[in-house]
């Protein structure tokens, strides 16, 4: 199998999986619903964002918009990127990283432009997919669906603690989803791999020569 169908396996997968349990959760439970995967260490967590990976936000309509935007031009620039390193022969390994890095973007813009004209809200209710009076946003205004809430550390900081002093501590706060998962895996490859996936001329040509 070539690298090509190789990749478009994985970005197609990513996708497919990343939005079947988002329109699960979406239509399943209200927001802020959560079921206990595992204990109280693995729960699903019903919750939404306007903004990046794990709640991160843009202030404001504008801040979404821009978001949006910025995010199709992400999609668009990486997929060229991996359009260049597949007819350049990059390193098989680099290729994927990029297509699950990629397939987390897609996953995440699909959320942000349509889910506010297919879906109406979810506060206090189960969610309808295409209600008849219409989406809770405008397209490229929806908000990201996130689930996956993993608090496995739980406690109080110190008194003396600066400024969190007092305060509830938890490890992991963030919630998030497949996407943002994808997009975390695959920077962390490349950069846990990149010695291997960069190697210098001389070196190719060596290997080559082999």
């Amino acid at each position: 199998m070539s690298t090509t169908i190789k990749s478009i396996i994985i970005i197609l997968a990513i996708i497919i999986i990343d939005q079947i349990l988002k329109i699960w959760i979406k239509t399943s439970m209200v927001m802020g619903q959560e079921i206990h995967v595992f204990g109280n260490w693995f729960i699903l967590h019903f919750t939404e964002n306007d903004g990046m990976a794990f709640g991160i936000n843009f202030p404001g309509n504008s801040g979404k918009l821009i978001l949006s935007l910025f995010r199709i031009c992400a999609i668009v620039g990486i997929a060229i990127f991996l359009h260049h390193l597949i007819l350049n022969r990059a390193h098989p390994g680099f290729i994927i990283s990029v297509s699950i890095i990629l397939a987390g973007a897609i996953g995440n813009i699909i959320d942000s432009a349509f889910y506010g004209l297919i879906f109406n809200h979810s506060w206090g209710q189960v969610a309808k997919i295409f209600p008849e009076e219409g989406g809770y946003a405008p397209f490229l205004f929806g908000k990201v669906v996130d689930m996956f809430y993993f608090p496995i550390i739980r406690g109080d900081w110190p008194q003396w603690f600066p400024i969190w002093g007092g305060r509830e501590f938890i490890f992991f706060r963030p919630v998030f989803n497949i996407a943002d998962s994808s997009i975390t895996v695959g920077v962390f490859i490349i950069l846990f791999f990149q010695k291997k996936f960069f190697k210098s001329g001389e070196e190719k040509t060596e290997l080559v020569s082999k």
